[in-house]
């Protein structure tokens, strides 16, 4: 049987599997946990931390499981994290009480933090650069799916076998998937050439777990937020200063990778602030079921699946700046269809625009982060897009929180419309696609040094070399 270092299609399955098992899992919890609410007597307090426990773990470990995928192997790192991910969802199953689900939560996140940035450092390993655009297009319409059926799935579990069952659909994909990654021989890797920067970690670890501690008790004030400035700032200090630095130097200082890393958090907040709303709008404000609601927002999926195969011709045609500002426009025009539907045909139009809108910049902006980094440095690439993807939904819902407490409830809804027009220009900063006449000036006579081509808007691989048309 093929490992799945010897087949890439394996180790897409295995990074899909990753991806859906993740996002499946939150969607459906969200659904079930009025059931799980009521069968253990817990507070709304407790239910919260469920939640909030999980994220600060997810947050605080991504990007060092990323930079132990980049040492030890990302298929060890995904092997590891989908067993662990598993168990602990199977001892969720079997929680007494509420103080079990949230400590084996956080447990979860835990090893959810080491699956998670190993799914895209897998793919960046095993597919050539034509490839990886494709690969990451089936991952995120994956995720859509996944979104989607979460809440069919987890309300039609937690209605027929209680909210335990929501658990324990987690068990079968995470133990084959984990048993065949560890099962599979890693290839030799380089020497990394330094000691694994542990207080970098820690601070950066405190810095973001203290960041989405303080955004998820918004508008109350938190004693998180002065400490995450201060672990934040110490970060900074530190890795200017670290000989074997967490956050490499080529991957952060990529103005490409910053402004992808931007967007993702820009997008994903607009997206799910954006749906926090509406579900306010649509049953408190228009007086719609839940089920009703689900229904006028399934074109939201529906888009965001479609626009991932979308979007990798996108930037094969037009590169990545085109295909990122241009969604971004159109999860924004979308936000603003939504200011303003009362209808279904509006409210279907609006959710769809923001679909594919978000779908397109999902794939683009993390084509760029994980196509720009090198090869050794996939993992934190990974796992700083992760951090971005689970940051930004904070955000988002944070930020609509607060605006819905200060006026209406579609209020939201136009503030993040305009953020995310406002981050347009950073699209700048992405690669754009090279002509031919500058395609073919990067390729420098032999024996000569490419000394006159300093065109640092063209997309360039993890060497510094400009990427041909095919590679884009």
């Amino acid at each position: 049987m093929k490992g799945f270092g010897r087949s890439p299609a394996l180790t897409l399955t295995g990074s899909v599997a990753g991806a859906m098992v993740v996002a499946l899992d939150g969607t459906a919890l969200t659904v079930a946990q009025p059931t799980l609410r009521g069968d253990l007597a817990a507070s709304l307090a407790q239910v919260q931390w469920a939640g909030t426990g999980y994220l600060i773990a997810v947050a605080g470990l991504l990007v060092f499981a990323g930079r132990l995928g980049d040492r030890h192997g990302h298929r060890r790192l995904f092997g590891v994290g989908m067993l662990g991910f598993g168990a602990a969802s199977a001892g969720l199953a079997l929680a007494p009480d509420m103080r079990w689900v949230i400590g084996l939560r956080v447990v979860q996140g835990v090893f959810g933090a080491l699956l998670q940035p190993a799914t895209l450092g897998m793919l960046r390993a095993s597919y050539p650069p034509e490839r990886l655009r494709t690969a990451l297009a089936v991952r995120t319409a994956s995720i859509g799916v996944a979104a989607a059926a979460g809440p069919l799935v987890g309300g039609a579990l937690a209605t027929e076998f209680g909210w335990r069952a929501v658990f324990l659909l987690n068990i079968v994909p995470t133990v084959l998937f984990g048993v065949l990654a560890l099962a599979s021989r890693e290839p030799a890797r380089p020497d990394p050439g330094g000691a694994l920067d542990l207080p970098g970690a820690l601070l950066l670890g405190l810095a973001l777990a203290c960041l989405v501690h303080t955004l998820v008790t918004l508008p109350a004030v938190s004693w998180s937020a002065p400490l995450a400035l201060l672990a934040g700032v110490a970060v900074v200090r530190h890795e200017r200063r670290a000989v074997s630095p967490l956050l490499p130097p080529d991957v952060i200082g990529s103005p490409a990778v910053g402004a992808a890393l931007g967007m993702l958090v820009v997008a994903s907040a607009a997206l799910n602030g954006g749906l926090f709303a509406c579900v306010y709008v649509l049953q408190d404000g228009l007086g719609h079921t839940a089920l009703h609601s689900a229904l006028l927002s399934l074109p939201l999926p529906v888009l965001l699946v479609a626009a991932a195969p979308a979007s990798a011709v996108l930037l094969r045609r037009a590169g990545a700046r085109a295909t990122v500002a241009g969604a971004t426009a159109v999860l924004a025009t979308g936000l603003l269809v939504l200011a303003g539907a009362f209808g279904p045909i509006t409210f279907c139009t609006g959710f769809a625009l923001v679909g594919a809108g978000f779908g397109a910049v999902m794939v683009a902006a993390t084509h760029v982060v994980v196509r720009q980094a090198p090869a050794e440095s996939a993992g934190v690439a990974g796992g700083l897009q992760q951090t971005a993807m689970n940051v930004g939904p904070v955000l988002g819902v944070a930020t609509a929180t607060v605006l819905m407490g200060l006026g209406p409830a579609r209020s939201p809804l136009l503030v993040l419309a305009l953020a995310a027009a406002a981050a347009l220009p950073v699209c700048r900063a992405l690669p754009r696609r090279p002509s031919r006449a500058s395609s073919a000036v990067s390729v420098p006579p032999a024996g000569r040094r490419d000394a006159t081509h300093i065109d640092l808007d063209v997309e360039r691989g993890p060497r510094g070399r400009s990427l041909g048309d095919h590679e884009i």
